[in-house]
């Protein structure tokens, strides 16, 4: 199937729900298949030993960044989830390993238990509805990865990879002033280069 084109269609609500439909329509062991082969094929940079990868926990029809976290981790990073400080505030980052339990957060989200450290993740692995070549993504329309982003650039120097599925591709977002770009996204076609 072609990229949608901003030109078809003209507003990021309208990027967002057009994408998503086709998201939704995916069924899901490919969905399952994407997962694996973005797992399979590793990160487009290294990961160093202690290296803190922070991921998410998928939710509705999102591409699974599980099967990529076990490998990082079996690889020796150390693992975070997000949690929501509030709305107009950035994610919090706190360590997590695969088998820790959960509290349900915002939407019920699973998020790591209050207790665990807040940490500063070296690579950010980052949902989306949509994304361009240029590293401009469409989110789910609260900002909170766009402040995330920004304020780990702000501490120190951080890759946020966006992961995705192939037909979440549309050929332009229409970014504006505050949008974060992603330094690479990945999906089960391959690992594009956004720098």
């Amino acid at each position: 199937m072609p990229p949608l084109t901003s030109e078809a269609v003209a507003s990021k609500p309208a990027l967002r729900t057009a994408t998503l439909a086709l998201r939704d329509a995916m069924p899901a062991a490919e969905r399952q298949q994407a997962a694996e082969t973005i797992a399979a094929r590793g990160l487009p940079v290294p990961i160093k030993p202690g290296m803190i990868v922070a991921g998410f926990m998928p939710m509705k029809s999102e591409i699974n960044p599980l099967p990529l976290m076990r490998k990082l981790a079996g690889e020796g990073a150390q693992l975070a989830l997000p949690c929501i400080a509030g709305r107009g505030h950035p994610l919090i980052m706190r360590a997590w390993t695969i088998g820790d339990a959960f509290k349900a957060g915002q939407w019920g989200i699973r998020e790591p238990l209050p207790e665990s450290p807040e940490v500063a993740p070296d690579l950010l692995i980052v949902p989306l509805a949509c994304f361009d070549r240029a590293g401009h993504r469409i989110g789910y329309g609260a900002g909170y990865y766009d402040m995330t982003i920004h304020a780990l650039r702000a501490k120190k120097t951080m890759t946020a990879i966006g992961i995705a599925f192939a037909m979440q591709e549309i050929a332009t977002v229409p970014a504006m002033a505050h949008d974060e770009r992603l330094d690479f996204v990945l999906t089960e076609n391959e690992a594009i280069d956004c720098r």
